[in-house]
This record gives structure tokens, C-alpha cells and sequence, in this order.
């Protein structure tokens, strides 16, 4: 029996040396790596996989937002003048706005009329079967949290002097699949993206339903090819995000690292970073939140990330116009998104841009001075990311 298979492409491999133009922010550098769609039976992967040129092959697996875990109108008293998830990265003490960087969210969208994307010069580009609009306003929140600017009084953009945007629309109201991210992915790179954003994650258990409900497959045989379709996306992710750094030189991928923890429930209820946050070459984020001791970690955050950032009750853009609160590790990624602009400028200002450079500045910043005592460093990776100062 076939199915659809993605299989990346490269005719040139990894050979630009990372340090070459470092701080070239000009024309954006094509890469050579493309994706293309077979249908395949399982049996053909060995000799497909032989051809030179390629460097993975992976099934299209289901993609799914990383849904927030919470979802309130924001009282604007409780907002302030600046958010609390602006002010804990830094971002209002730093005199880098983000000016010249490029960012790409790859969300559900964008209201592209709200009052918080006023100048800025938004690129939008449907990779789902749905209209244009953002339907959900997930990100709508999320692309306000990295570069919106002020609404009602209070600033809720990380790099608020970022003027130009790439918005890809991945997801739609049932999900999407590895297929359009990937492909969404290489358009952000091609079109100048140097940070670009993914709150989502694939459906691992809604792929292994798929193959039980629709496919007939026995219970232990769907998990057994869900498993198996989840390690090779992996993988791809993997070589993807190793081509884009090598052979683009000025792209990083940041991802939410999923919300499935219940620690609350059961302190061993920890879920790992679900994939593509999880590959080898992707930023992955926790989510924190204010307590009483400083900052700890929520209680959905999947474990295992690289770095934190602020996750609960976040106000951003919402679809009626004005300021809408969320919950996630799909808000604590964008924070991250802003951050890594910033650094993008400083790093751009004395010659030094480069994914390596901007990947490094990211995380050896990060810091643990506003965390609480006790906090688990499996939890939040390297730490509080923070914007740089002054």
C-alpha cells in the first residue's frame, strides 16, 4: 500500500563555511534544498534513499497547533504599560528594538488589520486549504508577542522596531501537516527570514488513530508505524535545520517545545519536547510563570528544552482588535523569537550575524538569576532568555 512521503533534497550539500559574510543582512541567499512529494510503499525508502541527492525521506505525519491552555479576555489594568513577559526578558531595558531583522511566523495566520501591526510590511503566504484569515487568532497573539506594538496603552512586542514579517498559515481548523511546514519553512528561508517561529507540533496520537481507525491496522502495528513515521520526521527536521544553517548562514528555527506536561496532576507527569521543537537544530522553549519565589516553570511545559520563556497569562493581540490573554509553551516560543531579533541587531550592528553567532548569543545569555530556588534545569534548558542591555 503507498502513502504520500516527503523526501528532502540536496544537490549541493553542507559545504559554505559558517562564518562566511556574517553580517550580510541585505539579499536573502536561495538555498539549494528542495522537498518533493512521492507516494511510496515502505519498500521502496532503501533505493529511493540511495539517490545522492538525498538526505531524508520521512512520511507526511499530522501537525497540530500547540493549543493554549488558556484563553480569557485581558483586563487592561491587569496588563500595565508594558507586559509582564516584556519586561521579564528585558526587552523594555534594551536599546535594540529589532530594526532590520526579519521574522517569519508559522501559525494559523494573521489579523493583519490590528492596530498592533501598524507599519509593519507583513508577507503573507497560505499554505493550507482554508482562506487567508486567521480563524483561531493563535497567531495573531503570537506574532503580536514578537514584534507587535503597543495596544491600549500597553507594549506587548518583544522587538517592537521590526518592519517586516513573513506569515505563513500552516495551520487550519483540523491541524496540518508536516508536509506544508517544511515547505513553509524553506519559503521563510528563501524570502530573508532570520528567526522563524513554530508554536506547533506533530499529532503523533492522532497519526496512529489514523492507521487503527482508517487504515484497519491493528493496535500494535499502528504504533509500531506512527513510531516509525515520528523518528524519520524527526530526522528530516533534523537534516533540514542542518542544511538552512550551513547553506543559508542567517536563519535559526525556535519552536514551542507542547503543553502535554500535567505536573499539577502528578510531578512525574513530564512529556518531553514533541517534535519538530525536539530535532537537532531547533530552539526549543519552555514556558515559565510568576510565582511567589521568582519564576517557575508551568505545569504543562513539556521538559526537556533548551531555554525558557514567559508562558502564562500573556496578553498579546486578539482577533476583536484589542488584547487577548493566552497560556502555552506557544507563547513563551514567540518571546524567544523577539529576543533572538534582538540579539540579531546587536550582533548585525559590529559585523558578527550569523546563525551560529545568533544561536550562541540565545542561549549563553540565558540566565537563572529569576528563577526560583529549586527549579529543575531539565525544565527550562539554559534558562530565562534575555534581551541584550542596555
Amino acid at each position: 500500500m503507498k502513502s504520500e512521503y516527503l523526501v528532502l533534497r540536496s544537490s549541493r550539500l553542507a559545504t559554505r563555511d559558517v562564518f562566511a559574510n556574517p553580517a550580510a543582512l541585505g539579499a536573502p541567499t536561495p538555498t539549494d534544498v528542495r522537498v518533493e512529494m512521492e507516494d511510496l510503499n515502505r519498500r521502496d525508502i532503501p533505493v529511493v534513499s540511495r539517490d545522492a541527492d538525498v538526505l531524508a525521506v520521512a512520511p507526511v505525519m499530522p501537525m497540530k497547533l500547540v493549543e493554549p491552555v488558556l484563553r480569557r479576555a485581558t483586563v487592561v489594568d491587569e496588563a500595565g504599560d508594558v507586559a509582564w513577559g516584556v519586561k521579564a526578558v528585558r526587552a523594555d531595558t534594551s536599546r535594540c528594538t529589532g530594526k532590520g531583522i526579519v521574522v517569519a511566523v508559522l501559525d494559523t495566520g494573521i489579523q493583519a488589520d490590528h492596530p498592533a501591526f501598524q507599519g509593519v510590511t507583513l508577507i503573507q503566504r497560505n499554505f493550507t486549504s482554508e482562506d487567508d484569515a486567521d480563524q483561531h487568532g493563535h497567531g495573531t497573539h503570537c506574532a503580536g508577542t514578537i514584534f507587535g506594538r503597543s495596544v491600549a496603552g500597553t507594549r506587548i512586542g518583544v522587538a517592537h522596531g521590526v518592519s517586516k514579517a513573513l506569515i505563513g498559515k500552516v495551520l487550519g481548523s483540523s491541524g496540518g501537516s508536516s508536509k506544508q511546514i517544511v515547505n513553509a519553512i524553506l519559503w521563510a528561508v528563501d524570502n530573508g527570514a532570520h528567526i522563524i517561529s513554530m508554536s506547533l507540533g506533530m499529532d503523533f496520537p492522532g497519526l496512529a488513530r489514523r492507521l487503527r481507525e482508517l487504515d484497519g491496522f491493528p493496535e500494535e502495528l499502528a504504533v509500531s508505524r506512527a513510531l516509525e513515521g515520528y523518528r524519520a520526521n524527526v530526522l528530516l527536521f533534523e537534516r533540514l535545520a542542518s542544511l538552512i544553517r550551513a547553506q543559508a548562514n542567517r536563519s535559526i528555527l525556535i519552536a514551542a517545545a507542547g503543553n502535554e506536561s500535567r505536573r499539577r496532576q502528578d510531578p512525574r507527569f513530564e512529556i518531553a519536547v514533541a517534535p519538530p521543537a525536539v530535532a537537532d537544530g531547533v530552539v526549543s522553549v519552555a514556558a515559565v510563570g510568576r510565582s511567589d519565589s521568582g519564576l517557575a516553570v508551568a505545569d504543562f511545559s513539556n521538559t526537556g528544552a533548551n531555554i525558557c520563556g514567559p508562558g502564562v497569562d500573556i496578553a498579546s493581540a486578539g482577533l476583536a482588535g484589542g488584547l487577548l490573554t493566552m497560556s502555552g509553551t506557544s507563547m513563551a516560543a514567540p518571546h524567544v523569537a523577539g529576543v533572538a531579533a534582538l540579539w540579531a541587531e546587536r550582533l548585525a550592528e559590529v559585523g558578527s550575524f550569523n546563525a551560529l553567532n545568533l544561536t550562541a548569543k540565545l542561549i549563553g545569555q540565558a540566565s537563572f538569576n529569576a528563577l526560583g530556588a529549586g527549579i529543575d534545569p531539565f525544565d527550562v534548558g539554559a534558562g530565562l532568555v534575555l534581551a541584550p542591555q542596555p
